[in-house]
């Protein structure tokens, strides 16, 4: 009989199927890549990965938040709001305060902690749909955003430009942070009690009760965690932009949702990777990329992303009905 609040426990099957997405994901980066490469003769070159690179972090980063939120069978809608918020008080510190970095990045993830925390609170308590919830939120730290901000732009700057900036190989300190958080995350997700119970709560919340588990902690604990990466996201979009945009992340939500589908992670709760979020991540950026070389249009270039996520979650459909049948 199969565990059903352990399916880790079957290992050697999960290790096929994880080898698998990475390998599909990888061949269909290399497609991309050949793709846009015979299309335009500049996406072929260090630049273009370097430039890719540096665009993907404060996206990767609540990738990873948000892989644990649906493996747990949730969602959170609010991230883009949080990174404003997040990024707005993060430039009040250092500008208004005159706060050095490391101190308005700890208020930044604090803010988006709060955030993730009130989500996971009030979902669990009132056992309301995540969907609702941090729907709302979204409009309340959208609305702190401007408040905070006086619905204007605040220029930051040197003291957070740096962040963002390319470094030894070209690649940017935001980058290097971001896939450092891939690997710790990956790490608690495979080889963790935590990273156990998330996925039991997503495969049988009910089993988890059972055996002792109680899951509201964990699934606070787990919205908690995508707000506070959030928050860290905000400060990385705002070294790019120099400034706390109160407008910055508007539709960052569907893109990393987007990426953690594409990556594999089941809508349905119960299954997901890290690592393959991060390869989702990657298949948007290089799309977006190569889009944007060969000289498509705006509209063209949203047809195309929304086909492909249509398809991620046709295919992540198929994946759950062959699950249902093996167990």
């Amino acid at each position: 009989m199969k565990n059903k609040a352990f399916p880790n426990a079957s290992f050697g099957t999960s290790l096929r199927g994880a080898l698998g997405n990475y390998l599909g994901l990888i061949a269909a980066l290399v497609m991309m890549v050949m793709l846009f490469g015979s299309l335009s003769e500049y996406f072929f070159s260090a630049e273009t990965f370097i430039t890719i690179a540096n665009d993907i972090p404060a996206i990767a980063v609540t990738a990873v938040g948000m892989t644990f939120v649906l493996i747990i069978g949730g969602i959170d809608l609010s991230v883009g709001s949080v990174m404003a918020l997040a990024a707005a008080v993060a430039g009040i510190a250092m500008m208004q305060w005159h706060w050095p970095l490391y101190l308005a990045l700890f208020v930044a993830m604090g803010m988006g902690a709060v955030a993730g925390l009130l989500n996971g609170a009030i979902s669990v308590t009132w056992r309301l749909p995540s969907f609702i919830v941090t729907l709302g939120m979204l409009e309340v730290a959208r609305g702190a955003a401007y408040i905070a901000t006086d619905s204007r732009t605040q220029y930051i700057g040197e003291p957070v430009e740096w962040l963002s900036s390319p470094m030894l190989g070209g690649v940017s300190p935001a980058f290097v942070i971001a896939i450092i958080i891939v690997a710790i995350a990956h790490l608690v997700l495979t080889r963790s009690v935590f990273g156990r119970h998330m996925i039991g709560i997503g495969t049988n919340e009910e089993a988890m009760r059972l055996a002792g588990v109680d899951p509201r902690p964990i699934k606070i604990a787990v919205y908690t965690l995508l707000g506070a990466l959030a928050g860290l996201a905000g400060i990385i979009q705002s070294s790019r932009l120099e400034a706390a945009d109160p407008n910055a992340g508007i539709g960052a939500e569907l893109v990393v949702i987007a990426s953690v589908v594409i990556g594999g992670t089941s809508l349905m709760g119960g299954r997901g990777s890290v690592i393959s979020t991060f390869f989702g991540v990657l298949v948007i950026s290089v799309l977006e990329a190569g889009l944007a070389q060969i000289g498509a249009t705006e509209p063209t270039k949203r047809i195309i992303t929304g086909c492909v996520i249509i398809a991620a979650v046709i295919l992540d459909m198929y994946r759950e009905r062959s699950r249902s049948r093996r167990t």
